[in-house]
């Protein structure tokens, strides 16, 4: 156990020794470290944006718009910090990443339990992602327990009500174990809300930056391994880019997209 009455320095307070020590490359290969290293700074980004979009959650749930904002302006620029990673990762040539790729054997992305619990939190709703995790896992009960509670989206309308606009009763009573669906009446609530251009429209407008920031991931993504394999399957036998392509421009929150063509 580490001494709990030394003086807390930078090296401790940020627990150096464990993450720096972290980094095993599997291969003699010299741009093995940088691959490893991205993929840890990802998966601490993703920590970071369940922990923001719970605290966001919880703002909007309060009524705490401007608190609300804040978050999620916080979340939109780590998304594009998440992007811009791929740059790096972008410097690895097909070359380069097929002298260490075999030795990942059967791990893969798709396997990121933080990233399947963030698209569990935005809202998606797919069961068959538990099937890739050890049933009573850790992580299989984190998405789990994800999909049954509610979405940013549910708490957005939650948000909404408490701001006294007249939310309809089945958005708000839904089944948070069900996939968000386009829903008219609420399509015709923000148009009303855009036209009343008031807090709650800003509030709209945050939620569309962090679903766009999702969308520009998923694309980023796709060229990424596109450029790196083609059209290889994926390690841990996924289907690769043809899977991610198939994700492309889905939208998180399509209520808020689809008013965009009756405003």
């Amino acid at each position: 156990m580490p001494d709990s009455t030394a003086a807390v320095n930078y090296s401790s307070y940020l627990a150096l020794g464990e993450i720096l020590g972290a980094q095993r490359p599997r291969s003699a290969e010299h741009d093995e470290m940088l691959f490893i290293v991205i993929h840890q700074v990802y998966e601490l980004w993703f920590k970071q944006l369940i922990h923001e979009t719970r605290h966001a959650q919880e703002k909007l749930e309060l009524g705490s718009g401007p608190q609300a904002m804040h978050t999620m302006r916080r979340m939109r620029t780590i998304l594009k910090t998440v992007v811009g990673q791929l740059d790096v990762l972008e410097t690895l040539t097909p070359v380069q990443y097929a002298g260490f790729r075999d030795r990942l054997d059967t791990a893969s992305g798709f396997q990121s339990a933080q990233f399947r619990e963030l698209e569990a939190v935005f809202g998606r709703r797919e069961p068959s992602v538990l099937d890739h995790y050890e049933p009573g896992s850790a992580e299989c009960e984190r998405i789990a327990a994800a999909m049954s509670r509610r979405s940013l989206f549910d708490s957005f309308l939650a948000y909404l009500a408490a701001a006294g606009w007249e939310v309809p009763s089945a958005a708000l009573g839904r089944d948070v174990h069900a996939p968000v669906a386009p829903n008219e009446e609420v399509q015709s609530l923000l148009i009303t809300i855009y036209l009343d251009d008031g807090e709650a429209a800003q509030v709209c407008e945050r939620m569309l930056d962090l679903d766009e920031g999702v969308q520009e991931w998923r694309y980023r993504h796709v060229k990424m391994v596109e450029r790196t394999i083609g059209d290889k399957r994926g390690t841990g036998g996924s289907s690769g880019a043809a899977y991610l392509r198939s994700t492309l421009f889905a939208p998180v929150f399509p209520d808020l997209w689809a008013v965009r063509s009756r405003l």
